[in-house]
C-alpha cells in the first residue's frame, strides 16, 4: 500500500529525532576532542581537516544530496560544534550583506561571533590587534584582478594566511522601488562598478556611478533615497528592504572573488600539507637586466609550479616593484623546500605571506 502524506510525515520526524540524537552525539565527541587539544596546547580550528572529513563525506555520498549540500550541512555542523568550546571572532568587510561576510559564512559556519568592519583595513587591525581571531579578506577576481589594497596590507602585516575560499559572485541592481525608471545614482563598491560597467552603461547610461565602502553600505545607503539603487547580493537587499530590480548584472556570467582567511601565527600556525597546498611569497629584486627572469629559474629546476604572478609599485620613488608569487605545493616537500631556498638567495625582499589548502 502506498505510502500517506501522514505516514512520510511521521518517517520525517522519526529520521529528525534520529538526527538530533547523533548531533548531539557528535557533539560531545567534538567536546572531548576540544578538550584533549587544549591540554596538548594545539590549535581547536583545523581547516585542513574539516576539509578532509567533508571531502571523505561527499565521496561516500551516494545520493540524493548533493555534493555542495554535503559541504553546506556538515561546515554548519562543525560550526556548531567548535562554537560550544569558544565564541571564534572573525572580522570581514562589513556592514550585513556583503559578500565577505557571505564567504567568511562559507568558510567558518554561521556560528562564529561576527566582527563586521567598515574597511579591508580595519580587517587587518581588528584581526592583528586581537579584537577577532581570523579576518576575511578579498585578494583576487577572476574579472578585475587582485585587490590591490589586500595585497599592500599583507606586505607589512603580522598576519599570515592559513586558508583561502573562493565565491561566484551575482551582482544584483536594488532599489526602494520595484523599477529600473528614474534612477540617478548607483552605489557600490569600485570594483562591483567595474563588473558591472557593460550592463551599466546599457541600462543606466546617465546614471551617476558612486563609490562606496562596499556594495552593502551601497545597499544601506539606497535604502534612504528612491532616485538611488546599489550593486549588490540580494540578501543585502532583503536586510535593508530593497526591491531587486534586475538579477545578475555582472559582465561575466563566472565572475569568481577569492578570499584569504588571515590570522596572527600564534593563534593558528601554517596548516600541515595535504596534498594540495599553495605557498604565497611576496618579493622584490634589485633593479638590473634579467632580475625578475632569474626568479624563474629555481623555479623550473625542481619542478615547482606557478599559478600567479603579480607586481606592485613599490612606492619608493624608484621604479621599484613587490612581486606576489603562488606556487603549488607546500614546504614540507623537498622540492618546493629547495626552490624557496634558492629564491631568497636572489630577493633583496622575502616573505612568505602564508602556506595553506587550497581552496573549492
Amino acid at each position: 500500500m502506498a505510502k500517506t502524506l501522514s505516514d512520510l510525515r511521521k518517517e520525517i520526524d522519526a529520521v529528525d529525532t534520529d538526527l538530533l540524537r547523533l548531533l548531539n552525539q557528535r557533539a560531545q565527541l567534538a567536546h572531548e576532542v576540544g578538550e584533549l587539544k587544549r591540554a596538548e596546547g594545539s590549535a581547536v580550528f583545523r581547516p585542513a581537516r574539516e576539509l578532509q572529513v567533508i571531502n571523505a563525506l561527499q565521496a561516500a555520498n551516494a545520493g540524493p544530496l548533493k555534493s555542495d549540500n554535503i559541504s553546506n550541512i556538515w561546515r554548519e555542523i562543525m560550526s556548531a560544534c567548535r562554537s560550544l568550546e569558544s565564541d571564534q571572532r572573525v572580522a570581514y568587510l562589513g556592514p550585513t550583506g556583503t559578500f565577505s561576510e557571505q564567504a567568511a559564512i562559507g568558510f567558518f559556519g554561521s556560528s562564529m561571533a561576527r566582527v563586521p568592519c567598515p574597511s579591508i583595513d580595519e580587517v587587518f587591525r581588528a584581526t592583528a590587534a586581537g579584537s577577532a581571531d581570523f579576518g576575511v579578506v578579498p585578494i583576487e577576481n577572476s574579472s578585475e584582478g587582485v585587490i590591490s589594497r589586500s595585497l599592500d596590507l599583507l606586505l607589512h602585516s603580522p598576519l599570515h594566511i592559513v586558508g583561502e575560499t573562493s565565491l561566484l559572485v551575482r551582482h544584483n541592481l536594488l532599489r526602494l522601488e520595484p523599477a529600473i525608471e528614474g534612477i540617478e545614482v548607483v552605489l557600490a563598491h569600485p570594483q562591483a562598478l567595474a563588473q558591472c560597467q557593460q550592463w551599466l552603461n546599457a541600462h543606466l547610461p546617465n546614471a551617476e556611478r558612486r563609490a562606496a565602502s562596499s556594495n552593502a553600505e551601497g545597499a544601506r545607503l539606497a535604502a534612504s533615497n528612491p532616485a538611488w539603487a546599489a550593486i549588490a547580493s540580494e540578501r543585502a537587499g532583503s536586510e535593508f528592504g530593497l526591491h531587486t530590480v534586475s538579477k545578475a548584472i555582472q559582465d561575466d556570467a563566472s565572475n569568481r572573488t577569492r578570499f584569504a582567511i588571515v590570522c596572527l601565527p600564534q593563534t593558528m600556525a601554517a596548516p600541515e600539507a595535504t596534498g594540495k597546498d599553495c605557498v604565497s611569497l611576496a618579493v622584490s629584486v634589485t633593479n638590473r637586466a634579467g632580475a625578475v627572469h632569474d626568479l624563474l629559474v629555481p623555479l623550473k629546476r625542481h619542478g615547482v609550479s606557478m599559478t600567479r604572478f603579480e607586481s606592485r609599485p613599490a612606492r619608493s620613488g624608484q621604479w621599484e616593484y613587490y612581486f606576489y608569487i603562488d606556487l603549488e605545493g607546500h614546504p614540507t616537500q623537498p622540492a618546493v623546500q629547495m626552490a624557496l631556498d634558492e629564491l631568497r638567495q636572489l630577493c633583496a625582499f622575502y616573505k612568505v605571506l602564508g602556506t595553506y589548502p587550497l581552496g573549492s
